[in-house]
């Protein structure tokens, strides 16, 4: 369920959104009353202009995300599928990283490096490699070094032969159920490492939504994707990400490539108080991927600004109630509703509450019942859960029965409607 609400405007409600005309009232209440708005009264010309100003990207696969509310400043085929490459080591590394938090491993613990690892991704591969020596035992600490900073594939596969025992079932059974946990609902993987293999698939969104999960809950770890330089079995061998040494305040996070996927990037940076994740995919030259991810970071910083629309625990709007004492329960976000918007004010802005209703009564308080969803100039900019204000009760005999009864015709509207 989704109700369209352009801010500080009149909401016209179509034959489409006649039968829920009361809930997006209620948002119109709830927004207009926060009173921290932004972009009011824009016109065609103004949405025009925001999109002259737009970034103008090469990559065929771009994503740029503002960390802190998730924000989505520019996207271009955000949502197709492509071999991340080495990007995927985001996801091997955060499966490892949540394990340590959940004591299932300890960064002490020492893993061998078998033969396998060692062919497929050690010194004789020709690929990246921590060069880790074959039947030697490496700390997991060493291990997530040499993954992240030398992108070292036999650490990979390493670091899932001994927690899943092969590679295969890491993939399956720890990647892949860790990404569906973290709302990854698109990412298969089929190795530890990015190395070619059909099964491994990522979107360029889903690629800035891991980096963002990384940076927000393993602050104690996101910090190895900074170090410039790491040395084992006597070479080092720098980071290689080149951001690190040409951007201010940048400080990670992986690049990729493979002969499908192209080049690619993960990159983030923080410049005063606001900290920017980019995703590339899918360019020919790696000069390519390192120019356009610090051109669309430089010019996010360039233009943006964050604005709370909606305070924390202020009313966003009303969700409708089946079967309860009150028709209808009052909905608050807990954190505040947040948006990076354009410096100039040319952005047109659009909220929508979206949850599956109506809500079937008895209700908690504190009860998620689903989320508001922000649009800027036609892309999803941010979305930020949103809970029951109160405890409803489950409402009369009478009550349940006129609820049923309205439910039934709304649904014989529906079906009408969709054989039109």
């Amino acid at each position: 369920m989704a109700f369209r609400l352009p801010l500080l405007r009149r909401n016209r409600l179509t034959a489409g959104t006649l039968v829920r005309g009361l809930i997006a009232v209620a948002l119109v209440a709830g927004i207009g009353w926060g009173g921290a708005l932004y972009a009011a009264n824009q016109s065609v010309q103004g949405a025009k202009k925001a999109e002259e100003a737009g970034f103008d990207g090469d990559a065929p696969t771009a994503i740029l995300i503002e960390a802190s509310s998730g924000s989505v400043l520019f996207e271009k085929n955000a949502d197709e599928l492509r071999a991340p490459s080495s990007m995927m080591k985001l996801m091997t590394a955060e499966v490892v990283f949540n394990a340590i938090k959940k004591g299932d491993v300890k960064l002490t613990d020492e893993y061998r490096i078998s033969e396998n690892a060692w062919r497929r991704g050690g010194a004789p591969s020709g690929g990246s490699t921590m060069f880790a020596a074959i039947n030697s035992k490496v700390s997991v600490d060493d291990l997530l070094h040499g993954a992240i900073i030398q992108s070292g594939n036999d650490a990979c596969i390493a670091l899932a032969e001994a927690m899943a025992g092969n590679e295969r079932i890491f993939a399956a059974d720890f990647m892949t159920k860790r990404a569906r946990e973290l709302g990854l609902t698109r990412s298969t993987f089929g190795n530890s490492t990015g190395l070619p293999d059909p099964g491994n698939k990522m979107t360029v969104r889903e690629l800035g939504m891991l980096a963002r999960h990384i940076i927000l809950d393993f602050p104690e770890f996101y910090k190895l994707f900074g170090e410039k330089e790491f040395t084992w079995n006597k070479i080092r061998q720098p980071n290689r990400n080149p951001l690190l040494n040409s951007m201010e305040g940048a400080d990670g996070l992986k690049t990729g490539y493979t002969k499908e996927g192209g080049y690619g990037m993960v990159g983030s940076a923080v410049q005063n108080g606001t900290r920017l994740i980019v995703v590339v995919n899918g360019l020919d030259d790696p000069e390519d991927r390192a120019t356009e991810a610090k051109k669309m970071l430089e010019w996010g910083f360039r233009n943006f600004e964050t604005r709370i629309l909606i305070p924390a625990e202020q009313p966003v709007g009303y969700a409708k109630v089946f079967g309860g004492e009150s028709r209808s329960v009052k909905l608050v976000a807990r954190t505040p509703v947040k948006v990076m918007v354009h410096k100039n004010g040319s952005d047109k802005l659009i909220a929508r509450i979206v949850y599956s209703g109506p809500v079937r009564a008895p209700i908690e308080a504190g009860q998620r019942v689903g989320v508001v969803r922000v649009w800027r100039s036609g892309n999803i900019a941010v979305e930020t859960p949103v809970y029951a204000a109160e405890a409803i009760g489950t409402g009369s005999t009478m009550r349940r029965a006129i609820d049923g009864a309205s439910e039934l015709v709304i649904g014989m509207f529906r079906a009408g409607a969709e054989k039109l």
